[in-house]
């Protein structure tokens, strides 16, 4: 993600909330244990999440890609003791990364992690949700979005990762390039959603279903 400034990200990443002892113990075993740790969420969007999460007065969330955890815990800091976050992952090392996490955060009872591929997962949930963040497999995106649209409440809120896809959006070669510029061209035209894109590390779209 070095196609932005680095004293500009420097600058954003001071003067933003600074996150809880815990999640900067997450995000330093993350870059020790885990494969890839720059999908690592992190302080900037991690907390971006959590405001979100409070300003639609989330009860209900839903996240695709649990990875380290760092997302998720960020969100249900902003949960009521009765709200819930259902998290999907399929990577065995990241599930007991995560829960190892959830288990030491006192908003870890909020969270219920599900293992197995999103999409199945998506089919067997009922009644609406607050609120989404999808940030996993690029070339599923589209499907997680279709499938995720119709249990969001209107007015409700769906929050995308990776959508400028460190640039490459600009000039699509592999796949995971096309999926996302794909994506993005879908949501652009879609009706159903207000959106905005935003230049928050890799890309965020915030979209409001109407």
């Amino acid at each position: 993600m070095d196609f932005i400034n680095e004293d500009i990200e420097n600058y954003v990443y001071d003067h933003t909330q600074t996150e809880d002892d815990l999640l900067w113990k997450l995000e330093l075993e993350t870059y020790d244990q885990l494969e890839i740790p720059q999908m690592l969420t992190g302080r900037i969007e991690g907390q971006l999440l959590k405001m979100l999460a409070r300003l639609v007065e989330a009860r209900r969330i839903i996240e695709i890609g649990t990875f380290g955890g760092y997302s998720a815990i960020s969100m249900a800091e902003a949960l009521p003791e009765d709200g819930y976050l259902i998290t999907c992952e399929v990577d065995p090392v990241a599930i007991k990364f995560a829960k190892r996490f959830f288990n030491e955060s006192p908003h870890g009872k909020k969270i219920n992690l599900k293992k197995g591929p999103a999409l199945d997962t998506l089919k067997q949930l009922s009644g609406s949700f607050d609120m989404a963040f999808i940030d996993a497999d690029k070339e599923n995106y589209l499907n997680y979005y279709e499938a995720i649209l119709p249990i969001i409440r209107p007015g409700g809120l769906i929050v995308v990762d990776n959508v400028l896809w460190s640039g490459r959006v600009l000039n699509p070669i592999d796949s995971s390039d096309h999926a996302i510029h794909r994506f993005n061209q879908k949501v652009k035209h879609d009706y159903r959603v207000e959106k905005v894109m935003l230049t928050i590390r890799d890309g965020v779209s915030l979209l409001r279903k109407r």
